[in-house]
């Protein structure tokens, strides 16, 4: 670890490590938000952690036609809610503004669509702000920030999330001994400078409803993730969806069905390292439960599409098609780079399986392009 990583690893350690000694225990949920989002030493605070260089890669750094395809799909969405004059697109946690960039080279194929979009980036890292600010200077439609979601102007709307979700803060519980325990972070009792995980209280009924029906009464040793963040994305979602149309879409690697096990994961430089060590260093997320999500949707009255696999709908939006039209224009090298990247995208031996994607859109517009209703089972 270098003297950069070490300052602010060492300054959220011993900041955990107060926190535990004065309140006691931490949940998970808590651990990961100080490690990912305190203000001075946070992972996200500190760096841009993406790209082939740094920590991690997502999907729009991968291959242009990815974010392309999410401008054709916006646009689409735009056109169905009547292409209005004005209309706010929206992204969640847009890393380095590559996707966005993309997705309004692509927006130029549907007339007045430039004209109507009013961009807002919902980022709170200082470090990718200055990143997106550079990626997007030449932007030829109105650029603004916000901090949360709820502070983006009010309108007609399309809100894209690429990988946001799973950097949400978990909670995770342990059956033990028939009842449902909290998993909490405390510090080792031999050497206070490692962290570990303990057992802590029995949660409470409140808590109970995170976990799916099917899952309540399971063997003792289980383990299972609760995602609050999620209840509140789309109670925000839909409180601005009963005031103003819109559309929404996420896409995430998870579950298409409730499962249980330890998903948490900790990338630093490519590599999977211990979550608990040198918090503030390395990204942490968790899979994200698509049946869950879109259960949530419902219940809180948007219309909701999916679980759908990321390979089948880049497939479904022309993916093939676009790298076709690409390869005209590059030599044999080019091409075969463009199948790569294809094969990447939509491959079920890479991302085309385990990365899924969820839609929702206020009552009464037309469904959500290329993606199949919900449908809820028992």
């Amino acid at each position: 670890m270098s003297d950069d990583e070490f300052r602010p690893a060492q300054m959220i350690s011993e900041r955990l490590a107060e926190r535990i000694r004065t309140e006691g225990s931490l949940s998970v949920a808590a651990f990961m938000a100080e490690a990912l989002f305190h203000p001075m030493a946070g992972f996200y605070a500190t760096k841009d952690p993406l790209g082939a260089a740094n920590d991690f890669i997502t999907a729009p750094e991968i291959s242009q036609m990815f974010g392309e395809l999410l401008g054709l799909w916006a646009a689409e969405c735009w056109m169905q809610m009547g292409a209005p004059s004005r209309f706010e697109l929206i992204e969640l946690g847009p890393g380095t503004g590559r996707m966005m960039s993309d997705m309004l080279r692509a927006g130029r194929a549907a007339p007045g669509f430039l004209d109507a979009v009013h961009v807002t980036l919902i980022e709170a890292s200082p470090a990718l702000k200055m990143v997106q600010g550079q990626t997007l200077a030449s932007a030829s439609v109105p650029i603004n920030w916000a901090k949360d979601f709820d502070k983006a102007p009010s309108g007609p709307a399309v809100v894209i999330g690429n990988e946001f979700l799973d950097c949400l803060p978990i909670r995770q519980a342990i059956r033990h001994k028939g009842q449902w325990r909290e998993r909490v972070v405390t510090l080792h009792p031999e050497d206070e400078a490692r962290f570990v995980y303990g057992l802590g209280p029995v949660l409470g009924e409140a808590d109970m409803a995170f976990i799916a029906p099917g899952l309540r009464e399971a063997d003792d040793g289980t383990l299972v993730e609760l995602r609050p963040g999620d209840q509140q994305q789309i109670d925000q979602l839909a409180a601005r969806f009963d005031r103003d149309p819109g559309y929404a879409l996420f896409v995430d690697y998870g579950s298409a069905k409730p499962e249980t096990g330890d998903t948490l994961q900790a990338i630093r430089a490519h590599q999977k390292v211990d979550p608990l060590d040198a918090p503030g260093t390395a990204d942490l997320t968790a899979w994200v439960d698509f049946d869950r999500l879109l259960r949530l949707g419902v219940d809180a009255g948007l219309s909701a599409f999916g679980p759908m696999t990321q390979g089948d709908f880049l497939t479904e939006l022309g993916i093939e098609q676009r790298a076709a039209v690409l390869s005209r224009s590059v030599d044999e090298a080019g091409q075969a780079k463009l199948k790569r990247q294809m094969h990447r995208l939509v491959s079920p031996e890479d991302m085309g399986t385990l990365f899924k994607l969820a839609a929702f859109s206020s009552e009464g517009l037309p469904p959500a392009p290329g993606i199949a209703p919900f449908k809820r089972s028992r």
